[in-house]
């Protein structure tokens, strides 16, 4: 199931949105730094805006492994939002109920570089947090 839930997500398009309700629980719980949400009708909403906001979004999965509680995918992601080309790299956690289909998807990606750190004045703030906070070189 893993890797349908992979396939899913690299395939992704608008007119396929709805084949999430195939490959996960009606109860999917989603969580990204951004959301946490429950339900496959959220999840449907949250895919279909990403494509109403963003150009041509796409996901592409790097690697993947199976753990004995989860499953856990890497992957890039790209975009233009604004114009602009917007680079993630994350990793999702993925577990499945009794049947195989996906419980939760949980991704891990750091949001403050990623995205905070673009933001000119937020950026700014975040660079000097992290300055003070960084163990000074040798």
């Amino acid at each position: 199931m893993l890797n349908a839930w992979a396939d899913f997500w690299q395939e992704l398009t608008p007119d396929g949105i709805s084949r999430v309700r195939d490959l996960c629980v009606p109860t999917i719980r989603f969580v990204d730094p951004f959301n946490d949400l429950i339900g496959v009708e959220r999840l449907e909403r949250l895919l279909a805006h990403m494509f109403a906001t963003t150009g041509n979004p796409r996901f592409i999965v790097t690697d993947r492994a199976l753990g004995s509680h989860a499953g856990y995918l890497r992957w890039d992601f790209s975009a233009k939002v604004r114009g602009r080309a917007v680079h993630l790299t994350g990793m999702s956690e993925v577990a499945f109920a009794a049947d195989g289909r996906v419980a939760l998807h949980r991704d891990h990606w750091d949001a403050g570089a990623q995205v905070y750190g673009h933001v000119p004045v937020l950026g700014a703030a975040l660079r000097l947090v992290k300055a003070r906070l960084a163990l000074p070189p040798a």
